[in-house]
């Protein structure tokens, strides 16, 4: 059972586009606004042209949901702009509720031959970045691996030095471009966005570099026309001027308030909050849930300081997710003592109000003084990580 349970952090198109640029890779020219007036001002400060406008939120669909529109006049701009700002935009990514559009991106409009699909991620199985292009450009990857999946031309990089130029050129050449323009012209401005690509890639130890669509002009241009890039949440102590472009509205108000308290904690869509210590625990304990005919509704790991104070932030955090029914904690005491663990968590049921259901499940060190804690107090205990899986399933039914 595999979970999306990487931290990473993710930014607007926007921001991503101007990080690109920095790294040497052709954007269209564009501007920000989050007034109607400043985007107003931005259309006369991109000389009054055709442009289009994108809602910023961290969300793919944003066409489909009514959140990229053109206008190519002052009029157009200001009536667009104020449908599109304060609009809940609901796409297939961001769920029924929706996101409100605070930003939107003015941008020159550009006419666009072909487009193309070009991205960078991580290839666990080979513990090196790879480089993936396609022809079938402007449609979501997994449907082209799915239906097309010979469409897609995978390269992999070293993880140090990136991709070289020969290498550029190759993808270039792999993806039709000489066809497409036979003065080798196309060739060279797609092998200048690859290397920008990679450069990004390892220089802010981005998790994901993606273009979509990377457009083939009818001037001969290749740009940048969309951009998406995310980035490891441990990496960003490193990055100062990548965490500077975090925009906390965009992100789950449980999962920032773990970030600020150091807990590794992802959201999910099931009812049994879990709170465990270790993530290959953690993993094992969302699979032992499902198994018994449960859903986990979260990946907690609190780590290996479970002290008091921790225990009570990390069951604020399940307890902020109205969708969970029961608690399970899964404690290993190695460093940490059951018993401290113990304490803690009957601490905060007393201070927290909670009545909820919870079950515990402790091995390790302090074991016995731990469970005769829980057991004084009237918790359910596991005597296995099987019973204690068990045991909260039952507590729903």
């Amino acid at each position: 059972m595999l979970y999306k349970f990487l931290n990473v952090m993710k930014i607007h198109e926007y921001q991503a586009k101007a990080i690109l640029k920095s790294a040497g890779g052709p954007v269209p020219e564009s501007r920000v606004a989050s007034t109607v007036e400043e985007a107003v001002q931005a259309f006369k400060d991109l000389g009054s042209i055709k442009v289009i406008i994108k809602a910023q939120i961290h969300a793919g669909g944003r066409g489909k949901g009514g959140g990229v529109k053109l206008a190519s006049s002052e009029a157009e701009v200001k009536e667009v702009a104020g449908q599109i700002l304060g609009m809940t935009l609901v796409t297939h990514q961001t769920g029924p509720e929706g996101k409100l559009v605070k930003k939107i991106m003015i941008e020159e409009a550009v006419d666009v031959k072909k487009e193309f699909y070009a991205a960078i991620t991580l290839d666990r199985e080979n513990a090196c970045p790879v480089m993936m292009v396609s022809r079938e450009g402007g449609m979501e990857i997994e449907e082209v691996a799915e239906k097309n999946p010979e469409a897609i031309i995978k390269l992999n990089l070293h993880p140090l030095y990136g991709i070289s130029p020969y290498q550029a050129r190759y993808l270039a050449f792999k993806l039709g471009l000489m066809e497409d323009d036979p003065s080798g012209g196309a060739v060279s401005q797609a092998a200048k966005v690859f290397t920008a690509l990679a450069r990004l890639f390892l220089k802010k130890d981005a998790s994901m570099v993606e273009v979509n669509p990377l457009a083939l002009l009818g001037d001969g241009r290749v740009v940048i026309a969309d951009a998406k890039v995310t980035f490891d949440d441990s990496a960003l102590p490193r990055m100062p001027d990548i965490e500077e472009l975090r925009d906390e509205d965009e992100e789950d108000p449980a999962e920032n308030a773990a970030r600020k308290a150091d807990l590794s904690y992802v959201k999910l869509d099931g009812n049994i909050g879990c709170m465990v210590n270790g993530a290959g625990l953690a993993m094992g304990t969302m699979d032992i849930v499902k198994s018994y005919g449960a859903e986990p509704a979260n990946f907690l790991d609190v780590g290996g300081t479970a002290k008091s104070e921790r225990v009570k932030q990390a069951l604020e955090l399940i307890l902020s997710d109205p969708n969970v029914k029961a608690i399970f904690v899964n404690i290993f005491g190695g460093i940490v003592r059951c018993d401290e663990v113990a304490k803690g968590i009957v601490l905060a049921k007393n201070e927290l109000g909670i009545s909820l259901p919870i079950t515990i499940r402790l091995t390790g060190t302090n074991q016995e003084e731990g469970i005769k804690v829980l057991e004084d107090a009237g918790f359910e205990v596991g005597a296995s990580m099987n019973d204690g899986a068990e045991k909260v399933t039952a507590s729903i039914k």
